[in-house]
């Protein structure tokens, strides 16, 4: 928390998922010597009271498991199929399909319901302990929800160019369901939210990203801010188009910063001099050597800077043959700029 504000006095944290953490010696290993967990939640439920909702599971192809949901409106059905894997969700049909969604998906988003949770957000922080940073999440930004969650990316820019005007219709809508929860997080008891992310310069474009992202941003860090919370997002794309109006927001933070694939951390240190850096260890590197990902480490540091506001983090998966021993050379990495002494017993 002090890196994310900044004041980390040069100190590096290391944090990862905690999907990506199992109870093991390396695990208990790690833990002792500083590696943070980082426990996603929200602090709020959220339903539907006038649409019914029915899942039905069954066996596919090759023995897939897959989940059909139903949303049943009064202007019509959506569905969806999606694949569980191991630490996220493979999207086989999205909600939307045709134009003939549009009116359904209008109101399944007005019908939202919005409930706190704060008494099981601040038990879950409470008996994790500070060895957890506990984060809330704040959903997708509006176009990015019809990206990432009910159209797919293709859809949406076919939609974007001939039904923009039912488009806009459904990005209001969500504003406003977004609004009402950044204000139930900026009440709540938890220190840090995260606004959407997976964003993909490339697909929107930099104009599209100033008119209809920054905005959002914008109103929610002031909401949280006005309580004393930290806001950031998931930015773990080639931000290249992005960089100059990333620093004009008011976030306090950019997560899962990937420099394998964005300009290198100096660029984005000289962009953002008022924002944390909360690195994701770059995901191509991991197919390196236990000694290789070690110094690769140093070089991220000693490419940052100034190393207030730093934090070097794992959020996409790692392969799982690698985990163990990249971590710990991530770590030794850490150590090595500190003074300190550790050896990866990996090979």
């Amino acid at each position: 928390m002090a890196a994310l504000r900044g004041q980390n006095d040069g100190n590096i944290p290391f944090t990862v998922y905690e999907c990506f953490l199992y109870q093991c010696t390396m695990e208990r290993e790690l833990r002792n010597r500083g590696l943070c967990v980082v426990y996603r939640m929200q602090s709020y439920k959220v339903h539907y009271p006038n649409v019914k909702k029915v899942s039905r599971c069954y066996e596919g192809e090759r023995g897939r498991q897959l989940t059909q949901t139903i949303y049943s409106t009064p202007l019509g059905d959506l569905s969806c199929l999606t694949e569980p894997a191991e630490n996220t969700t493979w999207t086989h049909e999205h909600l939307f399909k045709t134009p003939n969604d549009y009116k359904a998906l209008l109101f399944l988003i007005n019908d939202t319901v919005l409930t706190p949770n704060y008494n099981e957000a601040a038990r879950k922080a409470a008996r994790l302990g500070p060895d957890f940073a506990v984060r809330d999440q704040i959903p997708y930004e509006p176009l990015q929800q019809l990206i990432s969650g009910y159209m797919g990316a293709q859809t949406y820019c076919y939609e974007w160019m001939d039904n923009r005007d039912e488009i806009m219709k459904l990005y209001g809508a969500l504003v406003e369901v977004n609004r009402r929860i950044y204000r139930i997080v900026a009440e709540g008891p938890l220190e840090f939210a995260n606004y959407g992310g997976n964003v993909t310069p490339s697909v929107i474009g930099a104009d599209t990203f100033r008119k209809y992202y920054i905005p959002n941003y914008d109103e929610a860090s002031e909401t949280l801010h006005k309580k004393g919370k930290l806001i950031g997002t998931h930015l773990d794309a080639d931000n290249t188009l992005i960089m100059e109006d990333v620093a004009a927001t008011g976030l306090d933070y950019i997560e899962a910063y990937d420099a394998g694939i964005s300009p290198p951390v100096s660029t984005a240190r000289k962009a953002w001099p008022d924002k944390a850096l909360w690195l994701n260890w770059p995901s191509a590197w991991h197919l390196n050597s236990p000694d290789i990902v070690r110094a690769k480490t140093r070089e991220l540091i000693r490419d940052a800077g100034d190393r207030d506001g730093l934090i070097i983090g794992i959020t996409e998966d790692v392969p799982e043959e690698r985990l163990q021993c990249n971590l710990k050379a991530i770590m030794d990495g850490i150590d090595d700029l500190k003074g300190v002494e550790y050896n990866s017993v990996c090979r």
